[in-house]
């Protein structure tokens, strides 16, 4: 009841800026002993107000209360002392936002999961980022952590589980990191974006029919740092070590299923072609009649 009132009520302020607020006395509190408690800034105290006001926040711990303490009606009890605190966020952008897969570098294989990690550097407060990870113009998810981290600048990675599918070889995975913090904040919110992640989906297949005669070729090329290394079971079990396998005339032989590796150290993966070969058809042509000669 009739405590001190903070103008704002929630102060919001970044890291290195100006702030200022202003505490005003209520009825029960004229002629009261009335301050603003703060470690940081300076205090100009005008009848029922206090102004407060600091050039530079860099203090990551401040505390503001404006209080006011009144003398007891008996001599016997304390002094009762009404106070109000002030809600009170600092806030630094982020250095920089990257985005990566966690534990995997490399081609990505069709309906197996992974895991997204928006890593946002050097942020405050931890609580108050919305990590927002998108794939090409559309969102696919949105993250925040739950709970407080004690509103120091730190780095923190936000992660989100997906599937990839057909179709999306050559999509763009990026992250926005927003800092949420409500209507006394900046509007808009500060955004900063990570760069894009293009990902590859080798695509699988399935059957492969060729005429016979034609030319047979298998393309089982990846990206990858380090680059990687082939290795092609054929039908026959022989083994191959490129990345393209080719076969300028096809043949009945070279029928069945083809499994290619892909390996650089970090990661590697399987893919499966099955070739059918189609033979070639002939046309023959019987003549109905023949001419007869009669002597």
């Amino acid at each position: 009841k009739n405590k001190p009132v903070f103008t704002p009520s929630r102060l919001v302020v970044k890291y290195g800026d100006p702030a200022s607020v202003i505490c005003t006395c209520q009825q029960e509190c004229l002629n009261e002993i009335f301050n603003i408690e703060h470690s940081v800034g300076k205090v100009t105290i005008n009848r029922t107000t206090i102004s407060w006001n600091i050039d530079n926040f860099t203090d990551w711990t401040a505390r503001l209360q404006c209080y006011y303490n009144k003398a007891a009606e008996n001599v016997s009890d304390p002094d009762v002392q009404c106070c109000t605190v002030l809600p009170l966020t600092v806030y630094k952008p982020p250095d920089k936002v990257s985005i990566s897969f966690a534990n995997h570098t490399g081609p990505l294989i069709e309906a197996h999961p992974y895991t997204l990690q928006c890593t946002v550097h050097n942020v405050a407060p931890v609580e108050k980022v919305k990590a927002i990870f998108y794939r090409g113009h559309s969102v696919v998810g949105q993250v925040q952590v739950n709970n407080s981290y004690g509103g120091k600048p730190m780095t923190h990675s936000y992660t989100l589980d997906v599937i990839p599918h057909k179709g999306e070889d050559g999509a763009a995975y990026w992250c926005a990191a927003e800092l949420v913090l409500g209507p006394e904040g900046p509007q808009p919110p500060p955004v900063v974006i990570s760069q894009n992640m293009t990902t590859t989906v080798p695509k699988h297949p399935g059957l492969i029919t060729i005429n016979e005669g034609n030319q047979l070729k298998l393309d089982c090329s990846s990206d990858g740092k380090p680059s990687p290394s082939y290795k092609w079971t054929l039908p026959s079990g022989s083994l191959h070590r490129s990345s393209i396998l080719t076969f300028e005339s096809a043949a009945a032989e070279h029928e069945g299923k083809y499994t290619c590796t892909v390996s650089n150290g970090y990661w590697n993966f399987t893919e499966e072609f099955h070739v059918k070969v189609h033979g070639e058809f002939y046309i023959f042509t019987c003549p109905l009649f023949s001419d007869v000669v009669v002597k």
